[in-house]
């Protein structure tokens, strides 16, 4: 695994891979550096067939608090006096972040350790799963700042919880507890913090076994399916099938059916 600086990326079991955001005294807030370093090793995830299933966690005791507001980024380049600064930092940052999360066809789960809040909560709900600590806390406190939900929060907050709630929790600067966030819709399960690793782990393996083109596919026919037409989204369904349904994949699957086993898919 390459050297990052901001995060840890790691397999902590075989198909699995993970990547941790590494400031735990600044609770991962995020900067530069930091969205340069998770674009790296989701290159790194999705060039490899042998991993199937991406962890998206924090170090210490949070997910991702947002962006560092507190100037704490040396290294990265200073945008404040260019044209378009501003905008421009944003797409080389979490914006190429989240947009690539988004697109990622294989699964990616965050395993919400903390707060997850403003742009963090953004990151987590571009992720596939949501599994939360039943300590962690979700929400978006932009609007203390006076800031707006720019990472990505003013798409995926409307989607999730309805726009009169996103409304309500952004310009309130609302934060709510995992419990109330599941009830939101924010988060897909919430486990005891003491089980977070062991059941986001539970649901990695379970997702590694299946056979990796339907998975592919099935996450990519969904993710388009949102913004198409029926007859768009059947489309890409009969598209998708005649790469599946030769697959060697789908005859294993067949075959032990019969056979009364556990297929052994190896994504061909």
């Amino acid at each position: 695994m390459a050297d990052f600086r901001d995060i840890l990326f790691d397999e902590p079991e075989g198909a699995i891979a993970r990547i941790t955001l590494n400031r735990p005294e600044r609770l991962n807030a995020y900067t530069g550096r930091m969205c340069n370093d998770i674009m790296a090793a989701l290159d790194s995830y999705l060039a490899r067939d042998d991993l199937r299933c991406l962890i998206l966690t924090g170090s210490g005791r949070g997910f991702c608090s947002g962006g560092d507001v507190s100037g704490g980024d040396p290294d990265h380049p200073d945008y404040r006096h260019r044209q378009m600064g501003h905008a421009q930092e944003m797409r080389d940052g979490m914006h190429a972040v989240n947009t690539k999360l988004h697109r990622i066809d294989k699964p990616v789960i965050a395993m919400i350790n903390g707060p997850a809040v403003a742009g963090g909560l953004a990151l987590a709900l571009a992720c596939d799963f949501r599994i939360a600590a039943d300590t962690a806390k979700l929400g978006d406190t932009s609007g203390k700042f006076g800031l707006l939900p720019d990472e990505g929060g003013a798409w995926f907050f409307p989607r999730f919880m309805g726009l009169d709630r996103a409304l309500k929790m952004t310009m309130l600067s609302e934060v709510y507890s995992a419990s109330d966030a599941l009830m939101l819709g924010l988060v897909t399960e919430v486990v005891p913090a003491a089980d977070l690793e062991s059941r986001t782990l539970s649901i990695a393996r379970a997702l590694v076994v299946r056979a990796p083109l339907a998975v592919r596919l099935t996450k990519s026919m969904m993710r388009h399916g949102l913004s198409s037409s029926l007859e768009h989204s059947l489309n890409d369904a009969a598209l998708a099938v005649m790469i599946s349904n030769s697959s060697e994949d789908v005859r294993e699957g067949v075959k032990a059916f019969f056979e009364k086993r556990e297929p052994k898919f190896k994504g061909k």
